[in-house]
């Protein structure tokens, strides 16, 4: 394993990218078998994820470098997994989102690397605003090639959330006319923008969306305001007969109402639907996935499920009820990944 990894930082260094991941790729799986220390049977668990989440972080770079960032977005999950408290792995699966022009996803990324290096580092202001910077701009270029919704942010206190919602929505029809086919504010979690913590400490907002078209915003709307998630279009089981609807209904509109979605969550840490309702969105997307027979894509949402879970109790105090969630969903994503069968929590919150 050393000599693997001594190999692999040495063509790293020579800029040999390709032969650097094969080597690290050779370490991760000695890696996986337990020789993270001298005596295999000593390796303690946290030992060995950190090495693996070094490992992975190092094959992201290698594979953005070799211009393959579909591949380095999948490393980029599994050293979180590994690893989640680390913002700097957050900030390469920024990174990894940029480059596949996925920019409200790479906006999200580093506003979780934000809020980790804060709650990790706290005072190097310096470099919390060179992140702030970068997620503010993936939110600006998100919003800059979007077409068919426009958004709102209305700073928010401890006021009335009722009479505030009304408030903007009222005033998101008065600046963007083009988008009033249909209207709604975010009413689960209050979200947060990349601005400097001098100028504007701890401030809250409330996000409007206005949409073009009528049924994709209400769409959107039942799809982020329900206690539990549902992925838009999914109203019953899928069956071989519906693959061709679900294939048109993904291309003409399942496409742009995940556009959305994953924008409202590019700037918000907490969500009062709970801590896994991100992720439980990303296994329907998965399922939807499955069915139209896209495997190597099923598991990259898979693996960012799992990632986003990971993530899930350093962002957020986790109730004990959410928590055995949280974990059922882990294993089922485990499961999922390697092809078992069986009834799962997951398979359950499908059938409600």
């Amino acid at each position: 394993l050393q000599a693997a990894l001594r190999d692999g930082s040495a063509r790293y260094g020579q800029q040999d990218f390709a032969a650097a991941a094969a080597r690290f790729s050779t370490a991760l799986e000695l890696c996986s078998k337990g020789f993270a220390t001298e005596d295999p049977f000593k390796s303690s668990r946290d030992g060995i994820s950190r090495l693996a989440s070094w490992i992975e972080s190092k094959l992201v770079i290698c594979y953005l470098k070799l211009g393959q960032p579909g591949l380095a977005l999948y490393h980029s999950h599994r050293s979180i997994i590994q690893n989640p408290s680390h913002f700097r792995s957050h900030l390469r699966q920024a990174a990894c989102f940029r480059c596949l022009r996925r920019y409200s996803e790479a906006a999200r990324s580093a506003m979780v690397a934000q809020c980790l290096y804060v709650l990790a580092e706290g005072a190097g202001l310096e470099t919390s605003d060179l992140i702030q910077l970068y997620w503010q701009a993936m939110t600006q270029e998100a919003l800059s090639g979007e077409v068919s919704f426009s958004v709102l942010y209305t700073p928010f206190e401890k006021e009335d959330k009722t009479d505030k919602i009304k408030e903007a929505n009222k005033t998101f029809a008065e600046k963007h006319p083009d988008y009033v086919q249909h209207i709604f504010t975010d009413p689960h979690g209050i979200h947060l923008l990349p601005e400097r913590a001098e100028s504007h400490p701890d401030q809250q907002y409330l996000l409007t969306l206005g949409f073009r078209n009528k049924e994709i915003g209400k769409t959107v709307e039942t799809s982020v305001t329900r206690k539990l998630p549902v992925f838009p279009g999914q109203k019953t089981t899928f069956s071989p007969s519906m693959e061709e609807e679900a294939e048109t209904f993904w291309q003409n509109t399942g496409k742009r109402i995940m556009a959305a979605m994953a924008f409202i969550g590019s700037t918000k840490i907490k969500d009062e639907r709970g801590p896994c309702a991100r992720a439980i969105e990303q296994f329907h997307h998965a399922s939807l996935l499955s069915h139209l027979q896209r495997g190597e894509e099923q598991a990259q949402v898979m693996t960012q499920a799992m990632a986003e879970l990971a993530t899930v109790p350093y962002l957020q105090k986790v109730s004990q009820e959410d928590d055995k969630l949280l974990q059922s969903l882990m294993a089922d994503a485990v499961d999922i990944l390697a092809g078992r069968p069986g009834e799962r929590v997951w398979t359950k919150i499908q059938k409600v």
